[in-house]
């Protein structure tokens, strides 16, 4: 899976989420960020990296 693909289908999940509460949902693509605004005022940031290896002590891939 590559991560474009990871990170727009994690977007339409948030994005079609009922009762999490969100109120704003942005996706800067070049950074490949997302921001997270809920109703109550809290803002999340959730990067997305692919990483890299599989067992333990998985290391993000550059």
């Amino acid at each position: 899976m590559k991560l474009n693909y990871f990170r727009d289908k994690l977007f339409d999940l948030l994005n079609d989420s009922e009762g999490m509460g969100i109120a704003d949902l942005n996706a800067d693509e070049q950074n490949s960020l997302l921001t997270v605004r809920t109703e109550d005022g809290d803002v999340f940031e959730i990067v997305c990296r692919q990483a890299a290896g599989k067992e333990d002590g998985w290391t993000t891939a550059n």
